[in-house]
């Protein structure tokens, strides 16, 4: 497969996985809340203050701007934040202009995306040739915003990407880019982690928010997690059955550390049908926690059961 197919294929996957993210947050009527076993604890959000309330529902009214800069500029190639952009189609994104000095074809993508401290995922890749130069827009996906609660958007902190288009070989990972647009300080931060608690431990919480029979994909369990631990954490699943079946779920989180997330576990319509699970009731499952730089194992939960009401 060509280098171009493949990261077409890439930006695909990302982009029809964070369109099922989408269906699961908005379908409200499908939304089962996820309760516990005996034993296990249930988080309540506080409510906003009236005076959060009224500044951050006066933000939502007016457009976020950036002020155009050089976030990068090392060994020939230079990127640009030129402004804040939205489209009806894709959402909000920063237009980016890149700059290709070297005597080599480059692509740029992102390791990382965090908006307002929550992880998001990304389908940038940006490939410009030597001596040249492109406009490239990062979108920054609703649906993930949404499911976050994110309305107001006041910070975008990005880690690039930097390697050779042609070898593949590595250039440059940079460090966190931090851009903060013209509505920082009224950015929505208040945490909505209600929902059970299936996982709260050296610094990783895990909270069961719902679970959703109709899916894009066939059925969905959202979780939030937040990352406290003093590191990076990459979290998947293992060993999941549903009603008393093993299913094979799809399910991989990485969240930096003092940041949070939302992420869909998925379950497809082809295992459920197999095995005539028409609504989901009862999930078991282990979290394995891992260092996603080594992919050394830092955690292995038990075996942990919750159920839909």
């Amino acid at each position: 497969m060509k280098k171009s197919q493949m990261l077409a294929l890439v930006m695909a996957i990302s982009i029809f996985m964070s369109f099922a993210l989408g269906s699961s947050s908005s379908s409200s009527d499908s939304n089962k809340p996820i309760t516990g076993t005996s034993g296990s604890e249930e988080n309540n959000s506080d409510s906003q203050t009236e005076e959060t309330e009224s500044t951050t529902t006066t933000a939502k009214t007016l457009a976020p701007t950036i002020d155009e800069e050089v976030v990068f500029d090392e060994d020939g190639i230079k990127i640009t934040a030129k402004e804040y952009t939205s489209d009806s189609l894709w959402g909000d994104g920063i237009k980016f202009l890149i700059e290709n000095e070297t005597e080599q074809n480059v692509t740029v993508g992102i390791t990382a995306l965090i908006v307002n401290n929550y992880m998001i995922t990304d389908s940038f890749v940006a490939s410009v040739a030597a001596g040249k130069k492109t406009n490239e827009t990062m979108n920054l996906s609703s649906s993930q915003l949404k499911a976050a609660g994110i309305d107001v958007i006041g910070q975008i902190e990005v880690y690039f990407h930097i390697y050779d288009s042609d070898t593949w070989g590595n250039i440059v990972d940079t460090d966190c880019i931090t851009i903060k647009t013209s509505l920082y300080d009224q950015m929505d931060t208040t945490v909505d982690d209600e929902g059970q608690v299936l996982y709260d431990e050296d610094g990783v919480k895990i909270v069961g928010k719902y679970v959703n029979d109709s899916d894009f994909w066939g059925a969905a369990v959202l979780l939030y997690i937040e990352n406290n631990s003093g590191r990076n954490v990459l979290v998947q699943a293992d060993n999941l059955s549903v009603n008393g079946f093993t299913i094979d779920a799809l399910f991989s989180c990485t969240v930096y550390d003092g940041k949070m997330a939302y992420d869909d576990i998925t379950l497809f319509s082809t295992d459920l049908e197999e095995n005539d699970i028409k609504t989901v009731e009862e999930i078991s499952l282990e979290f394995k926690i891992i260092d996603p730089d080594s992919y050394n194992t830092l955690t292995q939960t038990d075996e942990i059961t919750f159920y839909t009401k």
